[in-house]
């Protein structure tokens, strides 16, 4: 995965303030402060309380549609597990002063799960668990299609042996993406999914599982897309609370779970280019997959 490409538009604070006022927000006037710049959004926190989430390119523009359109629902499943999920305190629509969909989202406290150590993230790996299988249930008809994310993965068998021709995967790695690309595609309904669980996209407070963001990749179909987080986040100890935490709908789920996170970590180590960081998690994802189930 290459570096964040060049932003296609923008706003400064003063030009995302004015569109602020333009919505009529009564909080328009608090402070802003650009948090990140991401590959399809800029995050400014607004106030103690709130973010804006920007698009800045232009293929963001549906993912934060989607987002607006979903995340409400899932939000509210996802309360009892106590994990935030991001939904829209207000949809921004475009106008004169952006042309663009934006959102106000609330501001969540803590840091991204990819700044702490492996061996930490057990204490709350049941917590996300339990947030999946309130997440995992079946999708809508009209859920945002995505033609790369819960697939079977022997639709991309032929891009992701590329990935691994170029790079140095161990091969008990490749032999769990061979196997997983063998089995029989999943069979049940399609459920919603994430589709995009990489230690970047938790937010963690003290050993506290706080959120869960970026839903723009959010679709329906085979959960074991999302379990791939068994081996992108989590050590054998913290592997092991968040299998046995979860009822597996069918044999072969962990299967193909564990093949999506090798096809993950290649894609990661083949494509990295110039961030080290990228590199570095997906040789990290190979060394768990080929460490075992």
């Amino acid at each position: 995965m290459a570096s964040s490409p060049e932003a296609e538009y923008g706003l400064d604070a003063a030009q995302l303030r004015e569109v602020l006022r333009f919505a009529g927000l009564r909080y328009a006037d608090d402070p802003l402060t650009l948090i990140a710049s991401g590959w399809d959004n800029d995050i400014w926190r607004l106030g103690e309380h709130r973010a804006v989430r920007i698009p800045r390119r232009a293929l963001a523009d549906q993912l934060l549609r989607n987002e607006q359109r979903v995340l409400p629902a899932i939000a509210e499943r996802l309360a009892p597990s106590g994990v935030v999920v991001p939904a829209p305190i207000h949809a921004g629509v475009p106008s004169e002063r952006f042309p663009h969909p934006w959102s106000v989202v609330p501001w969540v406290s803590g840091v991204a799960a990819w700044h702490t150590p492996r061996p930490a993230r057990a204490a709350w790996a049941s917590a996300l668990a339990d947030a999946l299988r309130l997440l995992h249930v079946a999708s809508r008809p009209d859920a945002p299609t995505n033609p790369y994310r819960g697939i079977p993965l022997s639709e991309r068998a032929e891009a992701d042996a590329a990935r691994f021709a170029a790079i140095d995967a161990p091969a008990a790695a490749r032999a769990a993406w061979e196997r997983a690309v063998a089995v029989p595609p999943y069979a049940g309904p399609a459920v919603w999914i994430h589709g995009d669980l990489h230690p970047g996209n938790l937010v963690v407070s003290g050993s506290r599982l706080a959120a869960i963001v970026d839903f723009g990749d959010v679709t329906g179909g085979d959960p074991a897309y999302d379990l791939a987080a068994a081996w992108l986040l989590f050590d054998a100890r913290g592997r092991r609370l968040f299998q046995d935490r979860l009822a597996a709908p069918d044999d072969m789920l962990w299967v193909r779970a564990r093949g999506w996170a090798a096809a993950v970590g290649a894609i990661l180590l083949a494509q990295s280019d110039d961030r080290a960081d990228y590199a570095a998690l997906g040789a990290e994802i190979l060394a768990e997959v080929a460490a075992g189930d």
